[in-house]
């Protein structure tokens, strides 16, 4: 893949964000390739392969399906861009806004061979940990 334009990144970027939304894992896969690399917080060794991914893909978007992703600011680099985000994550009554980047690296079909993605969790772990904690409701 060539070097991105801004535009290209943020066109990108603005149409899979979206597709963090919705409990739809299978849209979200779309956008890698069958080999891709891809690690986050949660999973810092990463996974590789599409059926990893959709794997870990599933089990996120089933647990943070109202969760909404926007883009602060592409900034192109070689193979794709830094990915400059911003998360609206519903916790129970709570709602965090969170800040984070990650790099997406496309393959020459423009899709996804690797996915890097860092954020800061100290926030949103406590808030996590007190919803499991909660005595069920009306009880």
């Amino acid at each position: 893949m060539e070097h991105l334009s801004i535009e290209q990144a943020r066109n990108f970027a603005e149409r899979r964000l979206p597709a963090w939304t919705g409990n739809e894992p299978e849209r979200l896969a779309d956008f890698y390739a069958d080999d891709v690399f891809y690690l986050d917080p949660a999973i810092p060794a990463g996974v590789k392969g599409k059926p990893a991914l959709l794997a870990h893909f599933r089990k996120l978007l089933a647990y943070n399906p109202e969760w909404v992703w926007t883009l602060v600011e592409p900034i192109p680099l070689q193979d794709g861009f830094l990915n400059k985000w911003r998360a609206t994550i519903p916790v129970g009554t709570t709602v965090l806004e969170i800040y984070g980047v990650c790099n997406v690296q496309l393959d020459s079909a423009g899709k996804i061979y690797r996915n890097e993605v860092y954020f800061d969790r100290s926030r949103l772990l406590p808030e996590i940990a007190r919803l499991k904690h909660q005595p069920p409701a009306g009880g």
